[in-house]
């Protein structure tokens, strides 16, 4: 009997989130039961490291501060778990974002303060992580903070040497390789299109 309502109750809140997401009811089913064989003996919440693993074992995402900044893009309310409804909702955009989603997902990801601005000293901090491992300059921050001066020229519409959501969209839109200018935090087309994939046949790894 347990079962039988556990499975209504899940069919119910699938049927919900797929009014809200990307996907289909059948690819929430499988997204929940993803969930809870990641959440096995957690209380039914995804804590930070299991998304982490998801991420790069699926995503082959390896930087740490900003898998850690997705992470927190997807835990709306701060509570450092993820529930089902986050957990659906963060990999709709993620996966299959409007534009529109995709650049207020990577302002999130990129304003480390959460203060509506992606800073100079943001910018730099996310720059120097994602290139001093592929440089051979003996001091590469002076390199950095032209590159932070050169995107600032481009990207800062109303020149107040800072990025707001305003100014990223409308450079992102001018120019859609912005979209993911301080670091690579959405999934590649290869392993978006491989994930999709095995939801669809049921044999995305969690492990």
């Amino acid at each position: 009997m347990v079962g039988i309502l556990e499975r209504k109750a899940q069919a119910k809140l699938a049927e919900a989130l797929s009014r809200r997401s990307h996907f289909n009811k059948d690819e929430v089913l499988k997204l929940l039961t993803m969930y809870n064989a990641l959440t096995v003996g957690g209380g039914n919440r995804l804590e930070r490291n299991k998304f982490r693993d998801v991420l790069h074992n699926n995503f082959d995402m390896t930087d740490d501060i900003l898998m850690d900044r997705v992470f927190r893009a997807f835990d709306k309310d701060m509570d450092s778990f993820l529930s089902q409804d986050e957990w659906v909702l963060g990999l709709s955009v993620f996966l299959r974002g409007t534009l529109e989603e995709r650049v207020g997902y990577c302002f999130v990801v990129y304003d480390m303060n959460s203060d509506g601005y992606i800073s100079r000293e943001e910018m730099f901090q996310m720059l120097k992580n994602s290139m001093v491992k592929q440089t051979t300059e003996e001091d590469p921050d002076e390199g950095i903070k032209d590159i932070v001066e050169l995107v600032l020229k481009k990207m800062d519409h109303d020149h107040d040497n800072r990025l707001s959501m305003d100014d990223f969209m409308k450079s992102v839109k001018e120019e859609d390789l912005l979209l993911e200018a301080f670091g690579p935090c959405l999934p590649n087309n290869k392993s978006r299109d491989q994930f999709l994939a095995d939801l669809e046949s049921g044999n995305v790894e969690v492990d």
